[in-house]
């Protein structure tokens, strides 16, 4: 029986050896010093925006206020304010006629503590003929000089530490954004920009930006550049239409350079004028035109806060009235709008978006950039 046994274990092993099959090797033995595999940690969860943590705690209607940089009315200021939760006021020399350090501080205060949310005060203090603080001798013996009589004066150093005075001024009163500095380049004295402007070639004008801003950013204080794309020497746009025939490619040899400066120093924000800039959309102002900011966005890259020149200026009336440019604002791209009628044009915002003219994710992507805004400021 033993022996027969193994001739049929024998005559397995040849078969299997005549099919190419070989036996079936064992495991090797587990080794100590084999590398013991760690087990996989799960993906970390993604640190949630700040930001956008903060405007998903807003309502609707809210979201939308805080797209509204508001003249100031000159009553109910405060009550208005509590009421919408409106983003921010820009304040006009009448609101410093007859005031003084201490009662402008008051009232910019009472202001702050109506809103829910932490506004941007802003003024427009260029320095020279655009001075609405400085005008009033209560708040400084003489009125700021304009960057270029600083410039002439001494030089870049000058214009850094005068930079430095605004800043330090207006803090201490509660304004937290200064509509400045002009990037506009301008050489002619006969363009209607040149006494804002620098008064230099791009090269030069885009070292002035840099400079400027980022004096204004280790002061908190919101720096606003103006006027995008480049005023180059058209009319003033607030008596009137202003058409720019200018080929795209002079905008980016020339008048684009300033304002990348400005973005490279973190600017955070950029003011769009209503200039009709028909190299790249001939039928809408550029504080209208989806194909500016997309030049804005896209091309240049700019990730912070857009905002319209004022929507009742005379440029913006002549193709709509004020409640459908707010509408035609948002639709191009705009983060804020700047607006002395904003109960109407607050209203026409909230009712696109009822009617689906505007959708409920771009409104609150355009919030979301406002409260970043105002945590880099330190307002929240």
């Amino acid at each position: 029986m033993k022996k027969r046994i193994v001739c049929l274990l024998f005559a397995c092993l040849l078969t299997a050896s005549a099919c190419g099959k070989q036996p079936a090797a064992l495991p090797d033995a587990p080794s100590d010093s084999a590398p013991q595999t760690a087990p996989e940690e799960p993906p970390a969860e993604p640190t949630p925006d700040p930001a956008e943590t903060y405007v998903d705690d807003l309502t609707l209607e809210e979201q939308i206020a805080q797209m509204f940089f508001a003249r100031c009315p000159e009553t109910d200021a405060a009550a208005l304010a509590g009421q919408y939760n409106i983003g921010g006021y820009i304040l006009f020399g009448r609101d410093f006629e007859g005031q003084t350090p201490d009662s402008v501080r008051e009232t910019i205060a009472s202001y702050q503590a109506a809103a829910k949310t932490p506004m941007l005060i802003g003024v427009d203090e260029e320095g020279g003929t655009v001075v609405r603080v400085s005008s009033n001798p209560n708040f400084r013996a003489a009125k700021f000089h304009s960057p270029q009589s600083l410039y002439a004066e001494g030089g870049m150093e000058l214009v850094v530490s005068d930079t430095k005075e605004k800043d330090e001024l207006l803090s201490s009163i509660g304004v937290n954004v200064n509509l400045a500095p002009v990037c506009d380049v301008s050489t002619d004295a006969g363009d209607f920009i040149f006494d804002r402007s620098f008064g230099q070639d791009a090269a030069s004008t885009s070292e002035y930006v840099r400079a400027v801003v980022i004096q204004m950013s280790e002061d908190n204080m919101g720096a606003v550049l103006k006027h995008f794309p480049g005023y180059g020497n058209n009319i003033d746009t607030h008596t009137g239409i202003a058409v720019d025939d200018r080929p795209l490619e002079t905008f980016r040899e020339n008048d684009f350079k300033p304002f990348q400066a400005g973005f490279g120093a973190g600017a955070g924000s950029v003011l769009v004028c209503h200039n009709i800039m028909t190299a790249v959309d001939p039928d809408l102002p550029a504080s209208l035109s989806p194909a500016v900011h997309e030049l804005l966005r896209g091309e240049l890259g700019y990730q912070g806060v857009v905002m319209t020149d004022d929507l009742i200026m005379d440029a913006i009336t002549e193709y709509t009235d004020g409640a459908d440019a707010a509408v035609l604002a948002v639709q191009a791209g705009n983060d804020m709008l700047i607006s002395s009628d904003f109960v109407t044009q607050y209203q026409a915002v909230l009712d696109a978006v009822y009617s689906g003219s505007l959708s409920k994710e771009q409104i609150r992507e355009s919030a979301v950039r406002v409260v970043r805004w105002k945590m880099v400021l330190g307002l929240l």
